[in-house]
């Protein structure tokens, strides 16, 4: 979920706490549990900060040991012992309770789109994305937007919230619905369908799909019942030689594998260097996998150049790495 729809969910979840007689009885404890739920509802995302460093960390960290289950129980200890330290006089104990159910929600509902979180960690570094909601949803924006907007102008902020939470839930239960539905499509069109990722768009009714088969990948989008294939890979497997050996071990690469469960790939050999691709098939836009992994090696087989992230042209991307030409 998005930072926008996480404050504005963490405002009013705050205002849902105020049903509880412990913290409704004084003006200090409404005041502590409102900043712990707006805090625990934003402090998993801290490690946004890693894309300053670079793109693998990031893509290789974000929503991972920050949204697994220590990491719940380390932001609440924190969230409640910060806001009880500003407001001393709040109960600790329900603040304690509320703290872990801002940071519990946030990583829950990021389990639900396609990017999804490492939430089963330590148990499992596995990727856990749902594909119901999309990273950005409007309507769940709109809905706790206009909790926000009500409490503001005086609507009892304890029963304005339970009925945005209520529409909350039964929107989510109309997109898993859905997605059951996309899923139930894709396998009576397609043969020994082994994986279907499913990407919600902000339209209730349209999807972007990743379908992996025994011998191919589909790249294609489902919208009102029907499945339009944009694209049709063969499945290859990764060439056991010297060069991608070599490919496997930059940061860029491993990191792109980390976080991609489907892709194709594209070893060129020119003149003076390789270079290897990786393209995530989950992200199409307007005929262009704008997720790549990219890495030259000179005829030594020493990285000379190397990228993950999100690339919108073949000028740009050898423009801002300063790539050996093809």
């Amino acid at each position: 979920m998005d930072t926008a729809t996480h404050l504005v969910m963490g405002i009013t979840l705050g205002g849902l706490a105020t049903l509880d007689p412990a913290i409704a009885q004084s003006n200090m404890g409404t005041q502590a549990v409102m900043l712990a739920t707006i805090v625990g509802s934003n402090i998993p995302d801290v490690d946004t900060v890693l894309k300053l460093r670079n793109n693998a960390k990031y893509i290789r960290n974000h929503r991972g040991i920050t949204h697994s289950i220590p990491a719940v129980l380390l932001w609440t200890l924190l969230v409640s012992w910060f806001s009880h330290l500003i407001f001393p006089s709040s109960p600790y104990g329900h603040l304690l309770l509320w703290s872990f159910i801002a940071v519990f929600l946030h990583v829950f509902v990021d389990i639900f789109n396609a990017y999804g979180t490492q939430a089963l960690r330590p148990f499992t570094k596995k990727w856990v994305a749902l594909g119901v909601i999309n990273t950005f949803d409007a309507v769940i924006f709109s809905i706790h937007a206009l909790g926000v907007v009500l409490i503001a102008i005086g609507a009892n902020k304890g029963y304005t919230a339970l009925f945005a939470y209520a529409v909350t839930i039964l929107y989510y239960i109309g997109r898993i619905v859905m997605r059951q539905n996309v899923h139930s499509v894709v396998k009576k069109k397609f043969a020994n369908v082994e994986q279907v990722i499913i990407s919600p768009t902000y339209r209730f009714y349209h999807y972007h799909l990743a379908i992996v088969t025994d011998k191919f990948f589909y790249v294609a989008r489902f919208h009102r019942g029907n499945i339009l294939t944009h694209d049709k890979f063969e499945r290859i497997p990764l060439p056991d030689n010297p060069v991608m050996h070599a490919a496997l071990k930059d940061q860029n690469i491993s990191a792109f594998l980390s976080f991609s469960p489907v892709y194709r790939w594209d070893l060129f050999e020119f003149d003076d260097h390789y270079e290897v691709r990786f393209i995530d098939l989950r992200y199409r836009s307007k005929d262009y996998y704008p997720f790549v992994a990219i890495v030259q090696l000179d005829k030594h087989l020493q990285v000379v150049s190397s990228y993950t992230g999100w690339i919108f042209s073949e000028e740009k991307l050898r423009k801002k790495l300063q790539l050996v030409p093809n």
